[in-house]
């Protein structure tokens, strides 16, 4: 059986490796593009062009429904993919124009909520571009599915560059926030034309077939359906804060928010390579040895996502004045609540219960969390003002993990039987991992903030970009060999560690 399924695992990450590396690529011109931006406009210009893409973020993600997702689902499993693609470029289409017409319909209200009267300067702009961004939406999806993953790839490659310029040269040639709207308005248009060339080009079969729509459609609803929970929790703080300060708080708010990409490319591929293991040893009747599997997952984030947490919180001062520039250091108390649900990705939960047709208590787990997220806004912005914004924000996304982490051991194979709740969720992690990851992390922490005094004073740090580097590299190299130190200390050997890290986990034998 090994032998069999070993060309297999070779060709899928052969196959998955440019999608990889684009993906990694499009993750660096991502965390780019707000820093050049941040450092290039006045502080009420980078509040408004924050607004705008959160408006347009917030339709990107619901108005799909699930159904540009779907394609993964149907793609592989016909010869004629074209009616599928068709119908799926169709239906985006219509909610990409739906996502216009509500930017400019309630254009007046939205600028009038959040205070901010210039949004409506770029309400043709935003309606165009978030338009294109929707009707697009199953552009790289389709090449994906197709098994394409070298031309989805490029695409990938393709796009974000052709953003990056759109969004960036405007700026940088004088033009301001308005010619890069103009620009992104016009990349819209680009990337939904190439959505249809593309289906056009690279697909078979007939343009339409009498009754796909309603198949496509009930396997998209639950998907579709959390995401009308999940992304306006997960934006509900932002649109509470922009209500009540002026763009230039609300962008120094959005640097506060600021996450980086490094997360999501650690935790996905560890959550994926979780899904395979788990699928493969419930197959084979051997669902207790997932407990190991989870908990040998689990401590490999911990020991990545631990130390970042505490490394960003400490020196979030030189972070935020390398990054950014000086004129956002107001972000740093915001940005500390921030990189605290760093410390929440150490479980992949949401893995392990996909890999388990668990799914409907993901929904559960959303709805918890957009429950408890209108009360935790309200009193936080009304009462704290921006620290409450976040700090509203973190707590619900840590009743979110609660909840998720209270199935994890029914996942598992733990029944009442095995004791009581909080005893079966403990059997469940990594304690020992765990905690030699902790101590380290906040023990270098405390070193470094020792060291350099506990909050440095920000006229020490220098203006210029690369002298903004330095204080950055002197508290990263102190933190690092803190960290290392700590690790020792616990009986954890680093370079064992690392190779631990890189090591891909055994597949089940």
């Amino acid at each position: 059986m090994a032998a069999a399924t070993a060309p297999a695992d070779g060709s899928f990450f052969r196959k998955a490796g440019p999608l990889v590396l684009a993906r990694l690529v499009a993750a660096g011109i991502t965390f780019v593009i707000p820093l050049v931006l941040a450092r290039a406009m006045a502080l009420d210009e980078y509040g408004t062009y924050k607004q705008l893409f959160l408006i347009a973020q917030t339709l990107f993600y619901i108005l799909p429904f699930g159904v540009t997702q779907s394609l993964y689902f149907f793609v592989p499993r016909t010869d004629h993919a074209r009616p599928w693609v068709v119908q799926t470029l169709l239906f985006t289409l219509g909610t990409g124009l739906l996502a216009a017409g509500l930017i400019y319909a309630l254009g007046e209200p939205v600028a009038s909520a959040l205070q901010n009267p210039r949004l409506l300067d770029y309400r043709w702009e935003l309606a165009v571009y978030t338009a294109g961004l929707v009707a697009a939406s199953p552009l790289e999806v389709l090449l994906t599915s197709q098994g394409r993953t070298r031309h989805s790839a490029l695409m990938y490659l393709l796009s974000d560059g052709l953003r990056a310029g759109a969004m960036v040269v405007p700026v940088l040639l004088g033009y301001g926030l308005k010619g890069a709207m103009t620009c992104m308005a016009g990349f819209g248009c680009v990337r939904m034309i190439a959505a249809w060339l593309t289906m056009a080009l690279g697909t078979r079969g007939p343009w339409f077939e009498r009754g796909l729509g309603w198949r496509q459609l009930a396997y998209a609803a639950p998907f579709g359906a959390a995401m009308l929970l999940s992304i306006p929790q997960q934006y509900a703080h932002q649109y509470a804060v922009g209500a009540q300060v002026t763009p230039e708080l609300f962008a120094i708010y959005a640097v506060g928010c600021f996450q980086l990409p490094l997360v999501d490319l650690l935790y996905s591929p560890t959550s994926e390579v979780l899904m395979v293991q788990v699928g493969q040893l419930d197959r084979e009747g051997r669902l207790r040895e997932a407990i190991d599997a989870f908990k040998a997952a689990s401590a490999r984030l911990a020991y990545a996502f631990l130390p970042m947490a505490a490394f960003l919180f400490v020196a979030a001062p030189e972070f935020i004045a390398a990054l950014f520039g000086r004129k956002f250091l107001g972000a740093v108390p915001i940005f500390r609540v921030s990189v605290l649900a760093v410390a929440g990705s150490i479980f992949p939960m949401d893995g392990l219960l996909r890999a388990r047709n668990e799914t409907r208590f993901l929904f559960v787990s959303y709805l918890v969390k957009t429950v408890v997220t209108v009360p935790l806004v309200y009193f936080g912005v009304t009462r704290l003002g921006m620290l409450g914004g976040i700090l509203s924000w973190a707590i619900a996304e840590l009743i979110g993990k609660l909840t998720l982490l209270s199935r994890v051991p029914r996942a598992l194979g733990f029944t009442r039987e095995d004791g009581h709740l909080v005893s079966r969720v403990i059997r469940v992690l990594p304690l020992k991992s765990l905690g030699k990851a902790l101590l380290s992390a906040v023990g270098a922490a405390v070193a470094v903030a020792l060291l350099r005094g506990v909050e440095p004073s920000t006229d020490a740090l220098p203006d210029g970009s690369l002298w903004r580097m330095v204080p950055l590299a002197l508290v990263s190299l102190l933190y690092l060999v803190g960290y290392l130190a700590c690790l020792r200390v616990t009986g954890v050997r680093p370079l064992a560690m690392l190779s631990q890290l890189r090591r891909r986990p055994a597949q089940p034998a």
